[in-house]
């Protein structure tokens, strides 16, 4: 097993227990019908363990070996959680009403994205929600200063408009622009600038 770094293992244990964010609320209340979800992204699985409380079927999947080995730990004897150790476009998407994205198309390698999204799209149902988040061109991570190293070698930059064309083919139900201070994980100070969306797959294409 690839030992992960110190930097990684400290932000796993920040946010095996994470207080579940409203846009994931929100996008849960939305989905009718068939309750199967994929967690893009898993990390140490908080998401994971809300969506089973709300009685989805979690198909996750995360490119880091500890990331999955934590999620095994706590979820292994549910059946109703498959794990996969992937990355975004390794991944095969089964067909789903919630597609959660939190934190993690931040390091989806840019010329990977649009066959991404396309696959996250493709795999969402009529009426389908998806959530997740995207990373500004101010906050921290998108400058020279960013260690990808020690965390993930690559970040995706976007602008507003670019998110709202990829969202062509949803109902944008929520839509909010993060812009704040603070001290990270690691203890330094921290500008965040992060795109939040909840948005429901039109019935048909337009």
């Amino acid at each position: 097993m690839m030992t992960p770094s110190a930097e990684m293992t400290r932000y796993f244990d920040a946010t095996s227990n994470r207080e579940t964010r409203d846009d994931l609320k929100l996008a849960v209340s939305l989905v009718e019908g068939s309750k199967i979800a994929i967690d893009c992204g898993c990390g140490a699985g908080s998401d994971i363990a809300y969506l089973r409380a709300k009685n989805f079927h979690v198909h996750a999947f995360d490119g880091e070996e500890d990331a999955i080995r934590r999620c095994q730990d706590k979820f292994g004897d549910d059946d109703n959680v498959y794990l996969t150790q992937a990355n975004f476009n390794s991944f095969n998407y089964p067909k789903a009403s919630l597609v959660v994205a939190d934190a993690s198309l931040f390091f989806c390698p840019e010329n990977e994205f649009g066959e991404v999204w396309r696959k996250i799209t493709d795999c969402l149902q009529p009426q389908g929600v998806f959530v997740g988040s995207f990373l500004g061109s101010e906050d921290t991570m998108a400058g020279a200063g960013y260690n990808g190293e020690a965390l993930w070698p690559e970040v995706l930059v976007v602008s507003e408009g670019q998110v709202r064309n990829w969202l062509a083919r949803f109902d944008i139900i929520s839509f909010t622009e993060h812009r704040s201070e603070g001290k990270s994980i690691e203890g330094t100070l921290h500008q965040w600038h992060i795109f939040s969306v909840v948005a429901q797959k039109k019935s048909a294409d337009v």
